[in-house]
């Protein structure tokens, strides 16, 4: 959880972003600061160096020009030098923050297809989260991060949205934290980018689309916001629904009720 000054400028950071320019503008935008990320995260001292809040906001500002803005588009190099000249809590709060910046602009590049890439990722989670292999070698540290991302990419190629590719190489590829949480962090940023909130259902039975419309509709009534709805099918709930909505947990679920009453009846 970002604070005090390094909250304030990513605040400032994502109103600055903006969307203007081509989708293809800002798929390249996304692309140039994850590769910036990559750098920052393995040079510490050029971290600190850019996040040395004793020196003065331009002079780190030209210094993250003169080390990025040969390998980046002027758009990134912009976007890196402002980050630089702002203070910062913590070092490494730079690099959470560029990799936000980094997360909504590729989903802002799928164009009218982005609430797809809240979908797909959702998929690729249930993936991973289904084949212990498949963890496992994605985990893996003898593993290249670029062998490890193909492991992936290789599945999904030409089956989802480009920028869902590039989100799901680049959780693989991040080298700290599991895949599996990496890819619900990007799905947050995903909803954030769209202005949703995730909700997900679990439920014993499929749900009809008719049936995931009217939970949708009442969910966003509650909760005053647009919902970003991911159904997952799960028989030990024997019937009825387990809705998890940011912290809140509406468990209407019968082997919930069930586990009550074993409780009640043991106590």
């Amino acid at each position: 959880m970002l604070r005090g000054a390094s909250a304030e400028a990513l605040r400032e950071l994502i109103g600055s972003l903006g969307s203007t320019g081509t989708l293809e503008d800002q798929a390249r935008l996304g692309r140039d600061l994850f590769g910036v990320v990559g750098v920052l995260r393995g040079d510490a001292a050029l971290r600190r160096a850019l996040t040395d809040n004793s020196v003065e906001g331009d002079s780190k500002a030209g210094l993250a020009n003169a080390v990025f803005s040969a390998a980046v588009g002027d758009k990134a190099a912009s976007v890196v030098a402002d980050a630089a000249s702002r203070r910062w809590t913590f070092s490494g709060d730079l690099v959470t923050v560029l990799e936000t910046l980094a997360v909504l602009t590729t989903v802002r590049s799928a164009g009218a297809k982005a609430k797809n890439v809240g979908n797909e990722l959702f998929g690729v989670r249930g993936i991973v989260d289904a084949d212990a292999d498949l963890r496992s070698a994605l985990s893996d540290p003898s593993r290249t991060s670029a062998d490890r991302s193909s492991l992936l990419t290789g599945l999904l190629a030409g089956k989802v949205e480009p920028a869902t590719e590039t989100l799901v190489a680049e959780a693989v590829a991040r080298g700290r934290g599991s895949v599996d949480s990496v890819l619900d962090e990007y799905l947050e940023l995903a909803a954030e980018a769209l202005e949703e909130t995730v909700v997900t259902v679990h439920t014993a039975r499929e749900l009809s689309a008719a049936d995931q419309q009217r939970l949708s509709d009442a969910l966003s009534r509650q909760y005053d916001t647009t919902v970003q709805l991911h159904v997952v099918l799960d028989p030990d709930l024997i019937g009825g629904l387990r809705v998890e909505i940011g912290d809140d947990v509406i468990d209407g679920a019968v082997s919930s009720r069930l586990d009550d009453a074993r409780r009640q009846v043991a106590g």
